[in-house]
């Protein structure tokens, strides 16, 4: 991070801090780094207005980091909150290891959820099925398939969009590929997937076979693919708020309610322990609530 535009000096903007950071910032949750800082200016726009343009690092204190967080739960779906508010907290603290903060206003705020329970809406088999069998005019073809495809394997969007032909063992039928998100700081980020014939055809094979290196799904923007996503599955009739990540969800929901052990589930989503599988299973346990709750009542 180089040049005046990070330099140590309170008086700065602290959005154009903000701003300059991003555009140094080199890892792979650069978009939700991007959303915290909009989410913060629509923060500031609607709570307080007098700072929506210029903020200096004096004027963030703990009140505002507060008002922050609640701003965030109130407004974000699942575990975007949360998710958000980390991201924030890289550029505080490092604002505040850069002396252009004298404290860190987010000591001691913190932004709580109950990691355990699954807030994103997920797809029953017979809904996968529906959205398999809608067509319509001008859909993605890659994007389809790429959906469908971590439907049935589990993936994030951040590992099926770097897919290579390279990762696919075809003589064994294996996917193989280290997830994005866990990289270089876990254990456990390897992940090895069975494939069928199924996901075979869905994967297909290069155009040449000398060029392994080549994408198995040519993918737009993330953005662009959960426009398709919500188009498609508004057109397939269901009537639920699907985002590509719904689509790990529901392949480990509906693997765990057709009888697989949560350890395999937890193998198959690169989970390094139980702890973020479980939410899963409390998940499949609700569903299986409202399945009795379905019945008509019964009257002796």
């Amino acid at each position: 991070m180089l040049g005046y535009r990070l330099k140590k000096d309170r008086k700065v903007n602290f959005l154009d801090y903000f701003q300059a950071y991003i555009e140094s910032y080199t890892k792979k949750d650069l978009r939700m780094m991007q959303i915290a800082l909009s989410r913060f200016k629509d923060f500031l726009r609607e709570k307080y207005p007098v700072y929506e343009f210029n903020i200096r690092a004096e004027h963030l204190n703990k009140e505002m980091m507060a008002e922050f967080v609640e701003y965030l739960q109130n407004r974000s779906v699942g575990e975007g909150a949360k998710s958000i508010y980390q991201r924030f907290k890289k550029v505080i603290k490092h604002a505040t290891e850069h002396d252009v903060l004298i404290k860190n206003p987010c000591d001691g705020i913190q932004c709580k959820i109950d990691d355990q329970i699954l807030r994103k809406d997920v797809l029953s088999l017979e809904e996968i099925q529906a959205l398999i069998s809608c067509h319509y005019q001008h859909e993605n073809s890659e994007v389809r398939r790429a959906f469908i495809f971590c439907l049935y394997c589990g993936l994030r969007f951040c590992d099926v969009k770097d897919l290579t032909f390279r990762n696919i063992d075809y003589s064994n039928r294996l996917l193989k590929f280290e997830q994005n998100k866990t990289k270089g700081h876990s254990a456990s980020s390897g992940v090895v997937i069975p494939l069928n014939e199924g996901l075979l055809s869905l994967i297909g094979t290069p155009a040449e076979e000398s060029n392994l290196d080549s994408l198995v799904f040519t993918l737009p923007s993330y953005e662009s693919c959960c426009k398709s996503v919500k188009r498609w599955v508004k057109r397939a009739g269901i009537n639920k708020h699907i985002s590509w990540h719904c689509a790990r969800h529901s392949f480990a929901v509906n693997i765990l309610n057709n009888g697989a052990n949560i350890k395999t589930v937890a193998s198959l989503l690169g989970h390094s322990g139980l702890k973020h599988t479980e939410k899963y299973t409390r998940a499949v346990d609700k569903l299986k609530e409202e399945a009795i709750n379905s019945l008509p009542e019964l009257k002796l």
